[in-house]
């Protein structure tokens, strides 16, 4: 029985060569930060942590190789094996990339290659997975959304202006994106021809396949409205936006052995941890070897918002542990009403619970977090995406901690210190209880199941994401949601046992 082929080796080549002039920037566009950093550094890291990309060469405007050097090594971009100069035209480009990808197989082999903008920071993995499964049936592969825009061909009239000649069917019209994908020998034999074709040019690569290898069929992946090319100066106002909503999904651990192995000896403090969230994953990573400093104002007498309480707790821990490798907020308080009819003593609270506290806790962690190149990690609320009536103090604070997530994970980064933020969906936790009194369980995320989402996010190398916690996860494969189920089981368990219970 012969056994099965191995896949080929998939090269994603992040295209970096544009300059910026039509932004009106004096570095290139792709090195404009967005949601605390470059655009390209956002794009590099959705193919390091693509499944299905086995290798990232990069090709940049020439003047600034050494700064995306630089930028990989900081970011510690495994993937990226090759940072080249790129050439004076994408077609030029995509020649130095198909001589690079080549260079490092044996004779006779062929790979995928996925040529991707480097201004289109928004790509997603389901994009990425489809683009690669498809290359296993066809040789050449683009992405595409329909257009929702009637689409019109005009014709200029001397001093008269342009006219419409043509409306085509909208039903067949559908806006191209990236990546394009293509086996490497056919790119290769698209561009050898091309070379023999003195009137050839071309703005990208699927064309060329199309002309010069009119035999081979260019299988269509459905693109992502998000899927934007960061291009005219209001893209990068709406990119920003996007990236600030965007949900991102935490990396689901191996099982109970990955936690112990991550978290064993190391030091956690958490604010807020008397009870809820905080509670949870004050237990949870006990139960699995942490060394964990459960703070709060009913059980131990901290309140966050007084800077002496918590410059004291993280002392305290420092001085019993020699280190402090996670530091976790979930203090807050919730109070409903008409902002008119709110009195002064519960704006303040509420303003220093929710900001003040969050703000000295990052100030006073810095100096323990850079020595471990630890993380902070903050809560947010779906309320942030838009103020809700009653509630507006609480979600216009919970928009703060996004917004200062995103600036401290910029401002650290050249210490390694991670900052993250955690955006639960409804949660059954004392503090919604009192606010909303008692609600249907089914309607509600367990605290359980939020903090163990926590940890998975505390001991990954993400920073500077929002990440979404739902009930129902469409993104969550049953093989994840029983690992999840299975480490929360042992864990608990394990405490239960502990305790005499």
């Amino acid at each position: 029985m012969s056994s099965r082929p191995a896949p080929r080796r998939t090269i994603a080549v992040v295209l970096a060569g544009g300059t910026g002039q039509r932004i009106g920037l004096e570095i290139p566009k792709q090195l404009i930060k967005i949601a605390g950093k470059p655009i390209l550094e956002h794009t590099l890291h959705v193919f390091e942590n693509a499944p299905d990309v086995d290798e990232v060469i990069l090709l940049m405007t020439p003047a600034y190789v050494e700064d995306a050097r630089r930028i990989v090594e900081r970011a510690r971009l495994g993937k990226v094996t090759q940072v080249l100069a790129g050439g004076s035209t994408r077609s030029e480009t995509t020649r130095i990339a198909i001589g690079a990808a080549a260079s490092g197989l044996a004779e006779g082999e062929d790979c995928n290659l996925l040529f991707h903008d480097a201004v289109r920071p928004l790509l997603s993995q389901r994009v990425v997975r489809e683009c690669v499964e498809s290359l296993e049936r066809y040789q050449a592969v683009d992405v595409a959304i329909p257009s929702s825009d009637t689409v019109i061909v005009t014709r200029t009239h001397g001093d008269d202006g342009e006219f419409i000649t043509e409306v085509p069917d909208r039903s067949r019209l559908r806006r191209g994106q990236t990546p394009q994908g293509f086996r490497l020998s056919t790119i290769r034999a698209a561009y050898d021809r091309a070379a023999a074709d003195p009137f050839f040019q071309a703005t990208d690569d699927c064309s060329v396949v199309v002309k010069y290898l009119p035999d081979v069929p260019v299988h269509v992946v459905t693109g992502d409205d998000y899927n934007m090319k960061v291009t005219q100066p209001v893209d990068v106002f709406i990119a920003d936006k996007l990236f600030q909503l965007a949900s991102h999904a935490a990396p689901a651990q191996a099982g109970e052995q990955a936690y112990r192995e991550q978290l064993a000896g190391k030091t956690m403090v958490v604010f807020g941890g008397s009870y809820g969230i905080g509670a949870d994953i004050s237990r949870i990573a006990e139960g699995f070897g942490a060394r964990v400093f459960a703070l709060g104002r009913s059980s131990t007498g901290t309140h966050v918002e007084n800077l002496d309480h918590v410059e004291e707790a993280l002392a305290r821990a420092y001085a019993e542990t020699g280190r402090i490798d996670y530091v976790v907020n979930t203090a807050g308080v919730l109070r409903v009403g008409r902002l008119d009819e709110t009195d002064n003593d519960t704006i303040r609270e509420a303003l220093e619970v929710n900001y003040l506290a969050p703000v000295n806790i990052a100030r006073t962690s810095y100096k323990y977090l850079s020595e471990t190149r630890g993380q902070l990690l903050l809560f947010t609320s779906s309320s942030y995406t838009r103020g809700r009536a009653e509630y507006s103090l609480y979600s216009s604070t919970k928009a703060a901690m996004v917004n200062l997530t995103q600036a401290l994970a910029d401002e650290w980064a050249e210490d390694g210190i991670r900052v993250n933020c955690v955006n639960p969906e409804r949660t059954a936790t004392p503090m919604r209880t009192k606010a909303f009194g008692q609600e249907p369980s089914s309607s509600l995320l367990t605290s359980e199941s939020v903090a163990l989402t926590s940890l998975d996010v505390l001991v990954s190398d993400m920073t500077g994401h929002v990440i979404d916690v739902r009930k129902q996860d469409p993104t969550t494969t049953p093989a994840q949601r029983s690992g999840f189920e299975a480490a929360l089981a042992s864990v608990l368990i394990q405490t239960t046992e502990d305790q005499g219970v």
